[in-house]
C-alpha cells in the first residue's frame, strides 16, 4: 500500500514536510469529529458544565481546525517557502496558546488525553520547526 502513496508523498529532504501531513491528515479528521459530535469535544473541556460546551463552539473550532490542516498540508509541500513555513509555525502556536489558555487561566479544561495531545504536537512541532528553519528555510 505504502508504494501505491509514494508518489503523492512530500519530496523534500528531512521528515519535517511528513510530519505536517501528518497532523495535517488529524486535523481533518478532527474537523468532521467537531463538525457532527459534541462527545469528543466535551472531554476537552471538561472543567465546565458540558452545556457550556455548544455546537456552534464546536462548528467554529472545527473551520479554526480546517484551516490549519490546509495550511499544514500547504506546508508539508511547500516546506522549504519561508512564507509557507511560517504560516504553519503560527498555527502551531496559535494552537499552543488558545490549549495552554484554555488549561492555565481560563481554566476550562483539565489535564487529559484530549488536552495533552494538542499540546504535545503543538510544543513538538514548534520545538521542531524552530530547531530547522535554517535547514528547511534556505536564505536567499
Amino acid at each position: 500500500m505504502l508504494p501505491a502513496l509514494a508518489p503523492y508523498l512530500p519530496t523534500s529532504a528531512g521528515w519535517l514536510a511528513h510530519w505536517q501531513l501528518v497532523v495535517a491528515t488529524a486535523a481533518v479528521f478532527n474537523f468532521a469529529q467537531n463538525l457532527f459530535t459534541l462527545k469528543l469535544t466535551r472531554r476537552i473541556y471538561n472543567n465546565v458544565p458540558p452545556t457550556s460546551v455548544t455546537g456552534l463552539q464546536a462548528r467554529t473550532f472545527a473551520v479554526w481546525t480546517l484551516t490549519s490542516a490546509v495550511v499544514r498540508a500547504y506546508a508539508a509541500y511547500h516546506i522549504n517557502d519561508k512564507t509557507i513555513y511560517d504560516m504553519a509555525f503560527f498555527t502551531y502556536l496559535i494552537a499552543f496558546g488558545h490549549f495552554s489558555s484554555e488549561l492555565l487561566i481560563f481554566r476550562t479544561a483539565r489535564i487529559n488525553p484530549g488536552v495533552l495531545s494538542p499540546v504535545i504536537v503543538s510544543t513538538t512541532s514548534l520545538i521542531w520547526m524552530f530547531s530547522q528553519y535554517d535547514f528547511y528555510v534556505k536564505a536567499t
